[in-house]
């Protein structure tokens, strides 16, 4: 099967035509590079038309367009010589280094350099006079210089290039980062919306059924009263959150991040709500992401009990313990109870990530006739930097024991 070349490039064409144009020119005019040859100057016509025929193959076949440039070239100086073959050949040398592979650009000036000192020190073995060292200079014009502009210019190009791929890799690795700071900045977002409304929701749905499902207008009164509450707070909390997002010049004050302090607070609200609560926070002060964490932690249990929880007690304990903050929100549990308001599947999963993202554990099932909400955070500044960097994230590995059914619907 016949092996065809590639089309030549509109430049090459040109370049080609000229140079055999020229020539031509230089040879009916009788204008040689020397003035006697071996052959006569008739001949020197076949090394410039086969020069300026592999000038067509200068991008597409560099390397062989050299090799076969080197015998027209070597031809030619037994010929009175021609000035066009000479600078056509200078050129494949050129471009056999540009365009050629990366093994021949660095072998090829290697290659000129050494053919060039061989000349050099072959003359004037054979002279025994300096001039030969001029013919060896000639050499190296044609062959060695070519090769080592080529070598310069490619190196520029690659280094050109290394740097755009660079710019992009750079570039992308950015968009990256934007792309999963967005992402981290919504899902914290979406666990400070869940945190702060989820448990008002809750309240407003369990008393407006029982004022609904009750045929008394005290407990109806009661319940109505909660559920005007809970929506005053839930209102609040949300356009504070709102005027956040939107950013409003500055108009919205930061929202204050919940502490450790306002847990009394949150269990008076939830005693409000129905719960029967009794807090044991302990003593001793925690880093603010631990003080949050434990806060929205004890927030989401407290709001799944109001949802879950059978009738009794509710226990909220903080301790410190091995460089860590232990909590415990443990319920009456019993198993059949459908939740008495709907949930979205969020709040375990939110907790634990909380956990996991400084780094600590967080379980969550049932002992017995109680479910029970445990964490462990700890309080090492190192780990807290070092979990804390990743907020937002999705957290692997988070640890649980045991599911049932009211943890898929919390």
């Amino acid at each position: 099967m016949a092996v065809r070349l590639p089309r030549p490039h509109r430049f090459d064409v040109f370049l080609a035509a000229g140079g055999l144009a020229g020539g031509i020119v230089l040879w009916a005019l009788g204008l040689h590079t020397s003035g006697s040859g071996v052959l006569g100057a008739d001949w020197g016509l076949i090394p410039l038309t086969v020069t300026a025929g592999l000038e067509l193959l200068r991008r597409t076949r560099p390397q062989l367009a050299l090799i076969f440039g080197t015998f027209a070239i070597t031809f030619d100086m037994f010929t009175p010589g021609n000035v066009a073959t000479i600078l056509m050949f200078t050129d494949l040398a050129y471009t056999a280094v540009l365009y050629g592979s990366p093994a021949a650009a660095r072998r090829i000036p290697v290659t000129t350099g050494l053919v060039s000192l061989g000349v050099t020190l072959g003359f004037l073995v054979w002279w025994r006079e300096p001039q030969a060292i001029l013919v060896g200079l000639g050499c190296a014009v044609v062959s060695f210089g070519p090769a080592a502009t080529g070598a310069l210019v490619r190196n520029h190009h690659e280094a050109a290039e290394t740097a755009r791929l660079r710019a992009e890799q750079t570039a992308l690795l950015a968009e990256m980062d934007r792309t999963q700071a967005v992402t981290a900045e919504r899902a914290r977002m979406a666990r400070e919306l869940h945190d702060m409304v989820a448990g008002h929701l809750s309240a407003i749905a369990i008393h407006s059924t029982a004022a609904l499902s009750l045929d008394d207008p005290d407990t109806s009164r009661a319940s109505l009263a909660v559920i005007r509450e809970n929506s005053v707070a839930g209102l609040t909390e949300m356009r504070r959150l709102i005027g956040i997002l939107r950013d409003s010049g500055g108009e919205t004050g930061p929202m204050p991040t919940p502490t450790l302090d306002g847990l009394g607070a949150l269990v008076a609200g939830a005693r409000a709500n129905g719960l029967d609560v009794t807090l044991d926070a302990g003593q001793g002060s925690v880093p603010a992401p631990v003080e949050l964490a434990a806060y929205r932690i004890v927030q989401e249990s407290l709001t799944n009990a109001l949802k879950h929880a059978a009738p009794g007690p509710v226990l909220v304990l903080l301790r410190r313990a091995d460089d860590a903050l232990r909590i415990e929100v443990s319920s009456p549990y019993r198993p059949g109870d459908g939740p008495r308001a709907p949930g979205s599947g969020a709040g375990l999963p939110g907790m634990r990530e909380r956990a996991a993202l400084l780094g600590g554990t967080l379980t969550a099932g049932p002992g017995g006739d109680r479910w029970t909400v445990d964490a462990l955070l700890p309080l090492a500044e190192h780990t807290l930097a070092e979990h804390t960097r990743t907020e937002g994230a999705v957290p692997k590995g988070t640890a649980r024991t045991e599911v049932s059914d009211e943890e898929v619907s919390a």
